[in-house]
């Protein structure tokens, strides 16, 4: 099988998404510049074995994708690299633009003349996929976004991943591109970093801290297992035409306070603690800045042109998730130590850094 190129490998989803590329079969090139939330060892399980190599570098970096596109000659490209957190995006929203943006234009750029170096049917089944976000279109006041719907990002984050979107979009109709576009809800599950809501709450809830809540905890998201998310991702790259958007949506739509309640019992047996403990530390904060209240999207164009719908009930992934975090201590103990206290980010707005 022919490489596939898989950025932000490292990452959350990213490194779901190699797992079931790996397990299938393909050759996977893993690129990830390690930033804050790359975890070398979320790829520790294919450290050494045939069919997977990893090389550290930035899509922001025209030189080096172009070099690991020579060296490795992928038949696809999948971009999960990105800044991804809404509140770090408020407080500094520079780097969101330097990734999310910029590199993206030169990830375009290198595979554009990579691709345009092809020939046969190696050119015509080469793919880019771009994996983006349900917060392109902004906070749904009623009904659902569907694919033609109009970006109306709201924060610094969901307006870079829109940018990044349109250059996309551009690239194939300009130059001809193979590229598709995914746009996912809210992913949970093991080894997210802990600055997400999930994680957070579940983290903080185990340090026996309190579960912030922003505003009124009636803000909606819908929340799709991360494995179910990676099916998605690799479901387009399979059988996605270039050109098409396609929302990986997911049924499991939960207002914020209600998802805290689903998780604090889940915390209190996991954790040993008397039930109803965790649940007393639900506090209510100062709301997000610019927060988007609902999202909501139909994902069935998904279904009907890629046989994928999310498949993991929402309570089934919730509970695997915080038995993971429990079990997972020497996971995500370091990165608390070292790199994020729980503490809230984002709370001031700084837009010149």
């Amino acid at each position: 099988m022919p490489n596939v190129i898989v950025t932000g490998a490292a990452g959350f989803i990213g490194s779901a998404v190699v797992r079931l590329l790996h397990g299938r079969g393909d050759k996977v090139v893993a690129l990830d510049a390690l930033t804050y939330s790359g975890r070398r060892e979320n790829l520790s399980e294919f450290e050494g074995s045939g069919g997977f190599a990893f090389v550290e570098g930035s899509i922001a970096d025209g030189a080096c994708v172009a070099a690991v596109l020579n060296r490795y000659r992928p038949r696809a490209v999948l971009n999960l690299a990105a800044e991804t957190h809404v509140d770090r995006s408020i407080g500094g929203p520079a780097a969101f633009v330097a990734t999310n943006v910029n590199g993206v234009f030169e990830l375009l750029g290198a595979c554009l003349d990579y691709w345009n170096g092809l020939n046969g049917t190696e050119k015509s089944d080469f793919r880019f996929v771009q994996v983006s976000t349900d917060e392109v279109y902004g906070s749904i006041s009623e009904g659902m976004a569907n694919e033609d719907s109009p970006l109306r990002a709201n924060s610094p984050y969901s307006a870079t991943k829109a940018g990044g979107d349109l250059l996309v979009r551009a690239y194939h109709r300009t130059y001809g591109l193979p590229a598709i576009i995914t746009r996912g809800s809210n992913a949970f599950g093991p080894r997210q970093f802990p600055e997400k809501l999930i994680p957070l709450l579940t983290l903080r809830g185990l340090s026996g801290l309190s579960l912030p809540i922003y505003g009124d905890g009636r803000n909606v998201r819908e929340w799709i297992y991360v494995d179910d998310a990676a099916a998605g991702i690799v479901a387009a790259l399979d059988g996605g035409a270039p050109g098409e958007v396609y929302n990986l949506g997911s049924p499991n739509a939960q207002e914020n306070i209600d998802l805290a309640h689903k998780l604090c019992p889940l915390i209190d047996r996991f954790a040993r603690e008397p039930a109803g403990a965790t649940a007393r530390r639900i506090e209510f904060v100062a709301d997000r800045l610019g927060h988007d209240f609902r999202y909501a999207m139909d994902n069935s164009k998904a279904l009907a042109q890629l046989g994928w719908r999310a498949e993991v009930p929402f309570e089934e992934g919730l509970e695997y998730t915080v038995n993971w975090y429990v079990a997972n201590r020497t996971w995500w103990e370091p990165i608390t130590r070292d790199h994020y206290d729980l503490g809230r980010l984002g709370s001031v707005a700084t837009a010149g850094t």
